[in-house]
């Protein structure tokens, strides 16, 4: 194919600059990894971006191809140049996708005594009609709401574990979703939604079971995080989070046993809640865990969590006024990044007390959470998963195998340790809002989420699911700029006393 000059003229190029951007196509194609890493400037100025966001800096970006697993097929269908000088040109390339549309990339190459190199990438492919990322099953909407009411005209994601009318539930698990019925009718909240006015948009993906904390899906891929590109988007209300985050929705309806509305809200810069115990009706609701299960939502905005909280909580009586807490021995638990956020929100909220919350026993009450979690897992699921084990992921898979292997004795004695935990917890809470974070980092990249951080972060969240109590996101960002949070926790059934106190906290800068 001959290149074309965007001025029309006919000059010569320079030389071997078309032979560079076959070579970086052909290695494109091929997924030569060492081939695009010379082809591409070495140093932290160089820079390659697209619709997830910029990489800045050759590591970057070569870290990003080695994890992608190579570049959607295509064929160069027109090339335009314009020269700057002798060392310096831009290549703007059309592409057509084997999978069908177009794509096109943007280059500026470089001539360097190596030869030349491509200094600044852009790179755009036409996006799926649905990305099968976020989303199950959508429509325009999916299910229509009443024509009038106090959430008219919002849009809601629906966490595929909720009935809704028409469809089946999939649990994040094609077997699972393979072999169930079609439901009859909606989850009890989703119904209260499209009663008052909301239209469900359409089911969107969740972890495998809900048995999840970062998000990273490895049957449908894994959900974007638009806020801290190509890092996690945090689990298991994944799907709900990033359709909200997109701006595909404005609610995302999901659940939170362990910390699956925190964690997303946390890394995606979103306020979400999880509710009181059993202060949201759980029908239609498919289980992980009973004993901690609850109905919680995210979304852009406090005023409008707020609203949803008018539709799906039961009435309370005026917010009442408390001390606020921070909690110095949790805060110390997260990353230096993460706290310092979280220190600056509380030095502009005014009279924040400092103290412990005095979590000596951290570590026992996650181990009788994890415990109690995993025997009632296994309890609600064993009969469907003890001969269709081959089917889950590797990390969901091997945590019905610890289940189901667990000794009886101990589950009962983490069982009945439970009652006098969650009373200590309310004890320490008391009538106060404790301050806390919700996850103990920003987002991490892809591979680098260990069991580490995993146990630290089912610490900090398990203190609202073994109290039962309600626990909100406030969305704040690091110096650097990426999505974090600080949780207020209260005693249970004060869901809209947080509420009503979010409304009051400027969304931060």
């Amino acid at each position: 194919m001959m290149p074309r000059m965007t001025d029309g003229t006919s000059d010569p190029l320079p030389d071997g600059l078309m032979d560079a951007f076959w070579d970086y196509e052909a290695a494109l194609m091929s997924d030569d990894l060492e081939a695009l890493d010379r082809l591409f400037a070495p140093g932290p100025a160089t820079l390659r971006t697209d619709a997830a966001g910029t990489l800045v800096g050759h590591d970057q970006i070569s870290a990003f191809r080695g994890g992608r697993g190579g570049a959607p097929r295509r064929t160069v269908v027109d090339i335009q140049v314009q020269v700057v000088d002798a060392a310096n040109a831009l290549v703007v390339a059309t592409t057509e996708l084997v999978r069908g549309g177009r794509g096109a990339q943007t280059q500026l190459w470089q001539r360097r005594p190596e030869g030349w190199v491509v200094t600044a990438a852009h790179v755009a492919v036409t996006p799926p009609a649905i990305d099968i990322r976020v989303w199950r099953v959508v429509g325009d909407p999916l299910v229509s709401g009443a024509e009038d009411g106090p959430l008219a005209r919002e849009t809601v994601a629906v966490k595929d574990l909720f009935a809704v009318a028409g469809q089946k539930v999939g649990a994040g698990s094609p077997a699972y979703l393979a072999a169930a019925p079609v439901e009859n009718r909606s989850a009890r909240a989703v119904q209260k939604l499209l009663d008052a006015g909301a239209d469900v948009t359409g089911i969107a993906r969740t972890d495998e079971f809900a048995w999840s904390l970062f998000g990273d899906n490895g049957h449908y891929g894994t959900p974007p995080n638009v806020h801290a590109p190509r890092r996690l988007p945090g689990g298991s209300t994944s799907g709900s989070a990033t359709a909200t985050s997109l701006g595909h929705t404005t609610i995302g309806l999901g659940t939170d046993t362990g910390g699956s509305i925190r964690v997303p809200s946390s890394w995606q810069g979103l306020w979400g809640i999880r509710t009181s115990r059993n202060a949201v009706a759980r029908d239609g609701l498919l289980a992980l865990a009973p004993t901690f299960d609850t109905v919680g939502w995210v979304t852009r905005d406090a005023d409008l969590l707020a609203r949803v909280g008018d539709v799906l909580l039961p009435p309370a009586p005026p917010p009442a006024t408390s001390d606020v807490v921070l909690a110095t021995d949790l805060l110390a638990l997260a990353a230096p990044d993460v706290r310092a956020a979280i220190e600056e929100f509380a030095r502009g909220w005014g009279n924040v007390v400092r103290e412990p919350f005095d979590a000596h026993d951290l570590d026992t009450w996650r181990t009788t959470f994890t415990l109690v979690q995993s025997a009632e897992a296994w309890k609600q699921h064993a009969t469907w998963v003890a001969s269709r084990l081959h089917t889950l992921t590797p990390a969901v898979r091997g945590r019905f195998e610890a289940a189901a292997r667990l000794d009886p004795a101990e589950v009962n004695a983490a069982a009945e340790s439970l009652t006098g935990v969650r009373l200590e917890i309310r004890h320490r809470v008391a009538d106060r809002i404790v301050l806390l974070p919700s996850t103990p980092t920003v987002a991490p990249l892809p591979g680098s989420a260990d069991q580490s951080l995993r146990e630290t972060m089912l610490g900090l969240t398990s203190i609202a699911g073994i109290g039962g109590l309600p626990a909100l996101n406030v969305p704040l960002r690091t110096a650097d700029g990426l999505p974090c949070g600080v949780c207020l926790v209260a005693a249970p059934g004060r869901d809209r006393d947080l509420l009503a106190l979010a409304r009051t906290i400027p969304r931060p800068a």
